[in-house]
């Protein structure tokens, strides 16, 4: 059976565009803090082949610290609004339920959560009274503790737990299976090997039929393990990783890097 996500059919592997309207996010923040530049450059990756387009306004790069849920909203309410009124397929990335439903209003379709809706005691019944499709992400700690926290037995085994009890206590609430994608969270609280390991572990995490997001563009792992340092020189590494992501199981990948990523795909598709 070909699953579908926010509307889409998962006939092959989606696109999940970054535009983060931060003055400091790890790759590019500053780059669009102008609400026409973010709107231009989300249409730019549609145009390129995104099938969603990803918007942001509070750095989750270890160490920052939190934005005020007016200036989240300051940030993202207009991009939102100017993208989806180009029927672009928006998601907002927030964790913060005033947020998401203003941007919901506004026209985004999909919320992306880092907390997979732990943090705000709002989110699940705002997203289950909405029936918005989710992205519910794992991670260890939080950005301003550098995402520290206890070590894992088997990461796969346990982001795959905790996941899954995460899907369970959003379909207890209301919301369907089929609206919900599931992040193993890579680079939230692991080391390079874990994050390697949990790219590779993509097919364990989609056997419960939950599609499954990569989002390992840019990372810093990468520079730990090839020490290139610039996260905009990352790029031949984040286009290889998006395509072993799909071999390995995944259904969306989320980049900053679009056209470059649809190109590889497609070819990894030809090849069979």
């Amino acid at each position: 059976m070909i699953r579908r996500f926010a509307g889409v059919t998962l006939d092959r592997i989606r696109v999940m565009a970054i535009v983060n309207v931060t003055p400091d996010s790890f790759s590019d923040g500053g780059e669009r803090f102008e609400t026409t530049q973010a709107i231009d450059d989300g249409l730019r990756f549609v145009a390129e082949g995104a099938d969603f387009v990803d918007v942001g306004g509070e750095s989750t790069r270890p160490g920052s610290q939190p934005t005020g849920a007016e200036e989240e909203l300051r940030r993202v309410l207009p991009v939102v609004k100017g993208l989806a009124a180009r029927n672009a397929v928006v998601s907002i990335d927030t964790r913060r339920a005033d947020v998401a439903r203003a941007c919901l209003d506004a026209g985004a379709r999909i919320v992306n959560d880092v907390s997979a809706l732990a943090d705000d005691p709002d989110m699940l019944p705002l997203v289950a009274g909405r029936g918005s499709p989710v992205v519910l992400m794992h991670r260890r700690g939080r950005s301003e503790n550098r995402f520290e926290g206890p070590a894992y037995a088997d990461v796969v085994e346990d982001v795959r737990h905790f996941l899954m009890g995460r899907a369970a206590a959003c379909e207890a609430a209301g919301i369907a299976g089929e609206n919900i994608a599931v992040d193993p969270g890579i680079g939230f609280g692991k080391t390079p090997q874990e994050d390697i390991g949990l790219i590779g572990g993509a097919g364990r995490l989609a056997a419960a039929g939950y599609p499954v997001l990569i989002g390992a563009s840019r990372k810093s792992f990468i520079g730990r393990l090839t020490g290139v340092q610039d996260p905009k020189e990352r790029m031949p590494a984040s286009v290889w990783l998006a395509v072993e992501a799909a071999r390995r199981g995944a259904a969306i990948v989320r980049v900053h890097d679009v056209a470059a990523t649809r190109q590889a795909l497609a070819v990894w598709a030809a090849m069979g």
